[in-house]
């Protein structure tokens, strides 16, 4: 606990007054004391007392940036569903503040619904929350987080379902918020669940190639200190070796250069690209690795100089940002001064909850991977990797893509059908009444067009 009050003081200790500080932390000292007493006597699956996991799930919460009443929510949200206390009696000590999140991380609760409709419903909840506070999703994943990381004691067929769902559902979730990361943590904790022996294996590759790099990392290291040293550059160096995954564990037979990153963090963007600089002069460049998301940000917020090197024998990733930027890559929307396309997912979140299933994971796990468009007036439009000028259309008006006919991708004629690429421009003609027929459902993947598609050929039907 002495951990987690370090942070929420680090983090907030110099926007808030002494007497405001002071209160809060009171509140999470009470709220600890309040989640000890409701958890007294409970133990997990794994014969630990309960209390241990809202502590670390709050740990999780206060290093990412995350506010007082979000780490108090932290700390209780496990006691309406799983001990005497009420939603009111929270509310009563803590506000409505701390009562809203609790009740978001709550799960639904029905006599007359199987399971897999209290899922959905409880799915549908946290949306419905998540929509005007992304909070409780933040929440949730830490949740999960750990609840992965100490899966072991539940019986194999219950792991298996945890981490399909929260690779469907949690993950590109998580890529959505700009929360790479975390997403990469949960993607990573799901697959070794389900692919357990693989993902020992995977490990066992990673450590020897640790133990084999150790020299060679530890003179390449010394090499970039020394350069930096003389340019007067301040930077941190990090390893990171890549979690595991199906993709990953494809990969290893490329050894080292895709299974390692040097991460780099620099003071200022400017001293980013001098290290680039420093970096090209001591190793040369492989043609066509460089990229630049510190001045064209990737689709989900990440801000870092890609690229990779020839250092002696073996190839090298290398990724540079700054402190700062740091920041907004671990943690995503909740690091101050991350900008985040609130109204984007908002509108995201809507559509997906407006289609034929309770919930459509399909469509959420398309649209987490996503592409930059542009209008003919240069204005950016977002859309999930694969959409069609159709899906465009959509996204820019109802009308627009109901009376679409074709469209000029970077000036040259397509059908609708037509899968963009990141970067196009385009442009969608359009007919005086709708032409809209059954298999533009199979030209387009989002959610907002198909839906749209949809309720327009019932009505077209209704009126027959």
């Amino acid at each position: 606990m002495t951990d987690i009050m370090e942070l929420l003081v680090t983090h907030y200790g110099a926007e808030l007054s002494e007497e405001q500080l002071d209160y809060e932390i009171e509140r999470v000292e009470q709220a600890l004391i309040d989640a000890r007493s409701s958890h007294q006597g409970q133990v997990r699956k794994s014969g630990e007392p309960y209390i241990f996991h809202p502590l670390r799930v709050t740990h999780l919460a206060a290093r990412h940036w995350m506010d007082f009443p979000s780490v108090i929510a932290a700390l209780l949200h496990d006691v309406v569903e799983d001990t005497p206390v009420t939603l009111g009696d929270v509310r009563k000590k803590y506000g409505d503040e701390v009562a809203h999140l609790v009740d978001g991380l709550t799960k639904v609760t029905s006599e007359i619904m199987n399971r897999d409709d209290i899922k959905k419903e409880t799915y549908r909840k946290t949306l419905l929350v998540a929509i005007d506070d992304i909070r409780v999703l933040c929440l949730k994943f830490w949740d999960r987080i750990d609840n992965l990381r100490t899966i072991d004691a539940l019986p194999q067929h219950k792991q298996k379902l945890i981490a399909e769902e929260t690779r469907m559902f949690y993950v590109p979730l998580a890529q959505h918020l700009g929360m790479g990361y975390v997403a990469t943590e949960l993607e990573s904790l799901s697959y070794s669940v389900l692919y357990p022996r693989r993902a020992k294996s995977y490990d066992q590759t990673i450590l020897l190639l640790k133990q084999g790099s150790d020299d060679f990392l530890r003179k390449v290291r010394a090499s970039i200190k020394n350069s930096c040293e003389q340019q007067k550059l301040d930077v941190l160096l990090k390893d990171r070796w890549r979690p595991f995954s199906v993709i990953s564990a494809r990969s290893r037979s490329h050894g080292f250069s895709s299974l390692y990153t040097l991460e780099v963090q620099v003071s200022r963007t400017m001293d980013a690209y001098l290290f680039l600089g420093v970096l090209h002069g001591l190793f040369p460049p492989i043609p066509g690795k460089l990229r630049d998301h510190l001045n064209l940000i990737s689709h989900f917020g990440y801000q870092a100089l890609k690229t990779t090197v020839q250092a002696g024998e073996l190839r090298m990733r290398v990724e540079i940002t700054t402190r700062k930027l740091n920041r907004f890559n671990e943690s995503g929307v909740l690091a101050p001064g991350f900008k985040f396309r609130h109204d984007n997912f908002r509108d995201l979140i809507k559509s997906l909850m407006e289609g034929e299933s309770a919930f459509d994971t399909e469509s959420l796990r398309l649209a987490s991977a996503t592409i930059q468009v542009y209008t003919p007036q240069g204005e950016i439009q977002i859309l999930p990797e694969g959409s069609s000028i159709l899906d465009f259309a959509f996204e820019i008006h109802d009308s627009l893509g109901l009376h679409a006919r074709r469209g000029l991708i970077n000036g040259r004629t397509r059908q609708l059908k037509t899968r963009l690429l990141d970067g196009d421009q385009v442009v969608v003609e359009t007919s005086e009444k709708p032409e809209v027929l059954p298999k533009w459902l199979e030209w387009a993947v989002t959610p907002r067009a198909r839906n749209s598609i949809r309720r327009y050929l019932r009505k077209k039907i209704k009126a027959a």
